[in-house]
């Protein structure tokens, strides 16, 4: 289980990848129900450390905590090719006796540089993804993604996808629940799939209203047949402008969005209620318990089951 978290820190780090890290796993929130972690900041030469803002950081801790931590993040930095060996091998020997490894930004380029993206999917800021393919060869890029998690190794975009490759991390360790609870305290959206894309090509035009309220009120009522002619027809545009709109704001379909809104729902519900697979599928919009089982099994690699098994949260005696 996720319980202790050591962050890199490298000359000219990048204050808001670091803050980001600082954000979701720094934080105790047990006073609203959500996580605490044993979290420290870490670097090869304890002292003054440069930031890309022009400020310096003062980090007390060298890289023996990443001896012991569950997961060791390496934000962005300065230059990508400057990597201490020190720093390849705590990374090395993080992921040899099974810690998980997260990236943010350029800082894959140190994971490639400890071998860890060879023959892996991985993904970076899209501005650094020529440059990454180009040094690392054998790593399996996605330039479009927010994130990718492969076998431990999570490599994310840049800036605010760093938060979406955390919450992945927290939602995957210690549940939905949890995750949302990290989420609403940093007021952002709990979930946005890794799949999703880093921008679009084509903006919308400066006159287009949001799908803002659109994509609330579908959150609000997933139990619902929510079929693209009705969603259409409540954003006033046609089927295949909602459509091209939707990709344009969520970088995903209707269909899928709609999917993984739901799954997210089963899994809070899993998590906080007694409610049977049945029910949870009925109140989630997957109608079917059938269906609910494929979902979890295809996206998750479980079962509701199992899933609740391990997340489930002690209901309190009336």
């Amino acid at each position: 289980m996720l319980r202790s978290v050591a962050a890199i820190t490298l000359p000219n780090t990048a204050p808001f990848e670091l803050g980001v890290v600082c954000e979701v796993f720094g934080i105790d929130r047990t006073d609203t129900g959500g996580p605490r972690f044993d979290f420290t900041v870490c670097t090869p030469e304890p002292g003054l450390v440069t930031t890309k803002a022009g400020f310096s950081l003062l980090v007390e801790q060298g890289l023996d905590v990443t001896e012991h931590a569950d997961l060791v993040v390496m934000p962005a930095y300065g230059d990508p090719t400057e990597v201490p060996e020190v720093v390849l091998d705590a990374l090395r020997r993080a992921h040899a006796r099974g810690a998980w490894i997260m990236s943010i930004c350029s800082g894959a380029f140190a994971l490639g540089e400890a071998g860890l993206l060879d023959g892996r999917r991985c993904t970076t800021h899209w501005m650094y993804t020529d440059q990454l393919a180009r040094r690392f060869p054998r790593a399996v890029i996605d330039p479009a993604v927010l994130y990718v998690d492969d076998d431990r190794v999570i490599t994310s975009a840049g800036t605010a996808a760093g938060i979406d490759a955390c919450l992945h991390l927290v939602r995957r360790e210690l549940g939905a629940a949890m995750a949302s609870a990290v989420a609403r305290r940093m007021v952002v959206p709990p979930h946005r799939d890794g799949g999703q894309a880093q921008y679009v090509d084509t903006p919308l035009p400066c006159d287009a209203d949001t799908l803002a309220p659109l994509l609330a009120w579908m959150v609000e009522n997933l139990e619902q047949d929510l079929t693209v002619p009705e969603l259409a027809a409540r954003a006033f545009v046609s089927e295949r402008t909602f459509a091209r709109r939707f990709k344009a704001e969520t970088g995903t379909t209707p269909a899928a969005w709609i999917t993984r809104q739901r799954l997210v729902r089963a899994q809070e519900m899993l998590e906080r209620s007694d409610a049977t697979v049945e029910e949870i599928a009925r109140l989630c919009g997957f109608g079917t318990a059938a269906v609910l089982r494929h979902h979890f099994a295809r996206t998750l690699g479980t079962s509701p089951q199992s899933y609740r098994r391990t997340f489930a949260v002690p209901q309190p005696v009336a």
